[in-house]
């Protein structure tokens, strides 16, 4: 069974909106997701990989480089992850969340960091917490 770990392109777009839609219930359309992928290829701190297995696309990642000005360093930021709902629990998150770690090596991060929703947060967040995640605070949103 072939596995990889890949940069998302044009042909993966159909996947990608699935997986969206997985992770937060939400409809997103081919051309939104097309901007999406243009938008990562045009950004240098932005990158968006699938998981592959065996032709099918199980996962995505979405990895960010953040700069913190206040502490001169930086962090990788997992943008987004979502896992199939029919490959979860096989490995596939874990995987894609371990790669985010390497890539946070290659950019010299000090740390990989993440916003979580509370949307499925028993699973999801006890999950992080296994891979030596830790709660270090709070996300405020203000909607203009």
């Amino acid at each position: 069974m072939m596995k990889s770990i890949r940069e998302a392109t044009e042909e993966d777009i159909q996947s990608l909106c699935s997986l969206i839609k997985e992770l937060n219930g939400s409809e997103i359309s081919y051309s939104v997701m097309e901007n999406r992928l243009k938008f990562v290829e045009d950004s240098p701190f932005d990158f968006l990989y699938v998981y592959e297995e065996t032709d099918s696309i199980l996962g995505m990642l979405g990895f960010r480089i953040r700069e913190n000005i206040e502490d001169l360093n930086r962090y990788g930021e997992i943008s987004i992850i979502s896992v199939d709902s029919n490959a979860r629990r096989k490995g596939v998150g874990r995987s894609l969340m371990e790669f985010a770690g390497e890539l946070a090596n290659k950019h010299k991060c000090i740390g990989t960091w993440l916003v979580s929703g509370m949307g499925r947060k028993d699973e999801a967040h006890q999950f992080y917490k296994e891979l030596g995640y830790e709660i270090t605070g709070y996300r405020f949103v203000k909607h203009f």
